[in-house]
């Protein structure tokens, strides 16, 4: 008997060290798997980090492409963040202006970091910005507004079966990360000498 309890016991420590060793193998696998499936499901379009450079093409007026735009505010952060447009039509390849309105509500200074994300995730290697505000961070003083600009074009090449684009920020508070870039920093300290 005390035999047979021996073996189970032996047969539950390895079930266990098994179960642990997979979950923590898992672990380590879990974010390769999040963007193979991302990729494969078409969600959470990752954007460039960086001004893509526009090259003058045809803009192709046989098609039309909704744009719309999709912004919020991280929840403790006491901004107001809001496109000027929610959605427009485009053409591939045409240069198109426009800008979000960033207004701080709390009585200090605060940095702001967007981040885009374009859906379906699939068009995010067509949607190309030649300049954004999420390139930088947003430095705005108390009770201040900013017209954030953003200008882009849509890849002639986006495939037929996208149709609509949607261009989401995230605007995250990152005063106290200390993710400052010099200029800002100076111009928050000039701010605040004032």
């Amino acid at each position: 008997m005390a035999e047979i309890k021996r073996y189970s016991n032996r047969k539950l420590i390895a079930a266990l060290i098994i179960g642990a060793v997979g979950m923590f193998g898992f672990g380590f696998a879990l974010v390769p798997l999040y963007d193979v499936l991302c990729d494969t499901l078409g969600i959470n379009g990752k954007t460039q980090s960086t001004a893509s450079v526009y090259q003058p093409v045809v803009v192709d007026k046989s098609r039309s492409i909704t744009v719309e735009f999709v912004s919020q505010v991280q929840s403790d952060m006491p901004w107001t963040f809001t496109p000027q447009v929610n959605t427009m039509q485009v053409h591939p390849g045409e240069l198109i202006r426009t800008h979000f309105v960033a207004t701080n509500l709390s009585a200090t200074h605060i940095v702001g970091q967007a981040i885009p994300s374009v859906s379906p995730g699939l068009g995010a290697a067509y949607f190309n910005k030649t300049e954004c505000f999420c390139f930088n961070q947003q430095v705005l003083q108390a009770n201040a507004a900013a017209n954030l600009p953003l200008i882009f074009f849509v890849d002639p090449q986006l495939p037929d079966s996208i149709s609509t684009l949607t261009l989401s920020y995230t605007l995250y508070n990152i005063t106290d990360k200390g993710y400052v870039v010099s200029a800002a920093s100076n111009a928050v300290e000039q701010g605040a000498a004032q």
